[in-house]
């Protein structure tokens, strides 16, 4: 995977972003949304997520293969040191290794920022694995370091059937009696120099 390419996400490549993603929200229940958004939507979400977290490309030959992104936990102070994280790949492109290549970055700009814990929220079987979702997220998760913290059973609807919702956890700094605050990535010394927008 040496000619890939890991950079920051601009608002302009929402529509190659939404490619990749458009896959998955029609043929699986890996995401729970049910229509795909306009590219106009899509947009204002990497605009909303980038004015404090991290949104990060990878490209290979100049084509964006995967994507991935850090976004606020809960909305309340005192989980500013936990984020949830997401990551997409091209549906031709999965286990190749650039799911690794992004979240290893995307851990090197949290632990930047001073977050401690990262979650990542799950769809899988209800039972068997089905045409629409397997375990393979959270096989590839686990195998990163996330350990499962809590299952919600059958709390997803889709294709007219019901999905479980995990949450997966990893810890990626220490817990301090005295927490410096965060730092939006955008200030911090790794954001200001990580790589350039399109």
């Amino acid at each position: 995977m040496s000619d890939i390419t890991i950079r920051k996400a601009a608002v302009s490549d929402a529509k190659e972003l939404l490619d990749i993603y458009s896959y998955y929200v029609k043929n699986t229940a890996i995401t729970f949304e049910y229509e795909v958004p306009s590219a106009y939507e899509f947009a204002g979400r990497i605009r909303d997520i980038t004015k404090r977290y991290p949104y990060i490309v990878a490209e290979s030959n100049e084509k964006i293969i995967g994507y991935a992104y850090a976004h606020e936990f809960i909305a309340r102070k005192a989980y500013d040191w936990s984020a949830e994280v997401t990551i997409y790949v091209d549906h031709n492109k999965r286990k190749t290794g650039v799911g690794r290549l992004l979240y290893n970055e995307l851990e090197k700009c949290m632990r930047a920022m001073g977050v401690i814990d990262l979650y990542a929220c799950i769809g899988v079987p209800n039972g068997e694995a089905d045409e629409y979702i397997d375990r393979n997220s959270v096989d590839f998760h686990e195998h990163m370091g996330y350990e499962l913290k809590g299952t919600f059973s059958k709390s997803g609807y889709k294709f007219m059937r019901w999905y479980d919702m995990v949450w997966l956890g990893k810890t990626i700094g220490e817990h301090l009696d005295v927490q410096p605050d965060i730092t939006a990535f955008c200030e911090t010394k790794e954001g200001a120099e990580y790589g350039t927008d399109k």
